[in-house]
């Protein structure tokens, strides 16, 4: 009897040794530090989180995009939504060599709306950490952009 009670008290010791919650670090910059940073555009992919879970992106300079109409709508799909986009992106950072850090230059800018889901967000953060980019930034959608993203939405 003794011998089960030191295999039960084992069992359930190394169960909830294994069990162990998992957390992300997450860098979140000061205030107006990222008005102040420098980018090349061939290095920025933004993405916009709206309130219906609706994810918008684009390339480079946010006017460029706006005055082009290049901000473009996708999901959370792995095999056409933002994985892919992510992907698409870092092969296209490695094969031209914009920067000598290659595709490890990609700076994701995850822009969520004040309606937005915390688990969209997540989803978004989860992507980053998939495809192992490593330089990115959450903050407030410009104005313009939520404009835009309203026309398209409809």
């Amino acid at each position: 009897m003794v011998d089960l009670g030191f295999l039960l008290i084992a069992f359930f010791v190394m169960t909830t040794e294994m069990d162990r919650p998992k957390v992300m670090k997450l860098a979140m910059p000061k205030d107006n530090a990222v008005v102040n940073m420098k980018l090349a555009d061939s290095n920025a992919l933004t993405v916009i989180i709206d309130a219906d879970g609706n994810l918008f992106y684009y390339h480079g300079k946010m006017i460029d995009a706006i005055n082009n109409r290049e901000i473009r709508k996708t999901g959370f799909l792995p095999a056409t939504g933002l994985r892919k986009i992510i992907r698409d992106k870092q092969s296209l950072l490695e094969l031209k060599k914009f920067t000598p850090e290659g595709k490890d230059g990609l700076m994701l800018i995850i822009k969520p709306t004040a309606n937005s889901s915390y688990k969209d967000l997540i989803d978004v953060l989860d992507e980053t950490t998939i495809n192992g980019v490593t330089k990115y930034v959450v903050v407030k959608p410009d104005s313009r952009e939520l404009e835009f993203i309203g026309a398209i939405d409809q």
